[in-house]
């Protein structure tokens, strides 16, 4: 089953001997490049050995056993070993399985999120900075950067739409399963007579692209600069520095308000832009990634949800996987673990499916 792991065996040895070459070292961007490959075949490598170790230790044991003249403690001890390593080797099994997946090439980029508040209007809104907050804490507690890069906030402090980028090792891997509509069950601030009302906002999560994933030419930009304005219109600044970007053969416009300074939003604006434009060029990859996408993200509609926050029964249930827990201020604070961790194992089990 794994006879061409031993290509992975070769290529870390051969890496290991040019990653000690002054020339390779005195060369940047090799250098870079070969110690990331280094580090994604590292763990294959590892586990691999590992596999074999275990192996071998029950080949030798079955030797001892097999022997006519060993004597009974020693056979005991011998199949007390290959009962133990047979445990092991199908753990490692099962790990080796799992790191021979194919990888999502976007799993390393930092992620580019966006909320919006669907149905539900004022409320939707507050529930859009709701789920804000819960990742602004999930990223905190990861040691992830937030950056906002475009919001509309309502004068009740919700936001209509707020754009942000997350900025961390593997915050792609972790984010990309949020996306789609999450529908919350709750009464109010607005309400005066106690009555649970249910709404929704969107996540879309898309990775950040850099510059060498997309080609944008300038010529097929419009940018048009405009002033910042917070909730009820009211000015921020006084100065032209909001940026709106549109991309003339797709139509996307993408508007950045958050900084000062005009180049730093059209920086970000065209961060955005390119993301977008590279989650489109996978979803053209493939016809049915495009239909996930459009049926996680939906038009924000109550029954088109991913997930469900009801705030009487301190419940979250995450409909994809049909997986409930009763932890809801811990996940609202950020604890988002162990629906990750569940999304993640879920998703492997179905692509081993696929690849058995």
């Amino acid at each position: 089953m794994f006879e061409n792991i031993q290509v992975f065996e070769d290529r870390y040895e051969e890496l290991n001997l040019k990653l000690y070459d002054p020339t390779v070292i005195a060369d940047r961007e090799t250098y870079a490049r070969l110690m990331k490959e280094h580090k994604d075949i590292t763990p294959v490598v590892e586990c691999y050995r590992e596999y074999k170790s275990l192996a071998e230790a029950i080949r030798q044991a079955k030797e001892l056993l097999d022997e006519p003249g060993a004597e009974r403690e020693l056979r005991d001890m011998a199949a007390e070993e290959i009962k133990n390593a047979s445990m092991k080797l199908a753990q490692a099994e099962e790990e080796l399985k799992l790191l021979l997946l194919p990888k999502d090439p976007n799993d390393g980029k930092n992620v580019i999120m966006e909320i919006r508040g669907g149905t539900g209007g004022e409320e939707a809104a507050l529930f859009a900075g709701v789920l804000f907050r819960m990742y602004s804490m999930y990223a905190e507690r990861s040691n992830w950067k937030i950056e906002i890069n475009n919001e509309n906030e309502t004068e009740l402090g919700g936001y209509k739409e707020i754009g942000f980028t997350i900025i961390g090792e593997g915050a792609y891997s972790k984010l990309k399963f949020e996306s789609g509509a999450h529908r919350v069950q709750r009464v109010p601030e607005t309400e005066t007579q106690g009555r649970i009302h249910t709404s929704a906002a969107t996540v879309a999560v898309l990775p950040e692209a850099e510059e060498v994933d997309v080609e944008i030419n300038p010529s097929d930009l419009r940018i048009d600069t405009f002033r910042s304005s917070g909730a009820g219109g009211q000015h921020i600044n006084k100065t032209s520095s909001a940026i709106r970007i549109t991309h003339i053969p797709t139509g996307m416009v993408v508007e950045c308000q958050d900084e000062r300074s005009q180049l730093k939003n059209k920086d970000k604006a065209m961060r955005v832009l390119r993301s977008r434009l590279l989650q489109q060029e996978i979803d053209r990859a493939g016809e049915e990634l495009a239909n996930e996408r459009r049926l996680q993200v939906g038009s924000g509609d109550r029954s088109e949800r991913i997930r469900t926050y009801n705030y009487p029964q301190n419940r979250v249930t995450d409909h994809r996987i049909g997986l409930t827990l009763y932890k809801l201020e811990e996940i609202l604070n950020g604890n988002l673990d162990e629906l990750i961790d569940a999304l993640i194992t879920a998703d492997r089990a179905d692509k081993m499916k696929e690849s058995s």
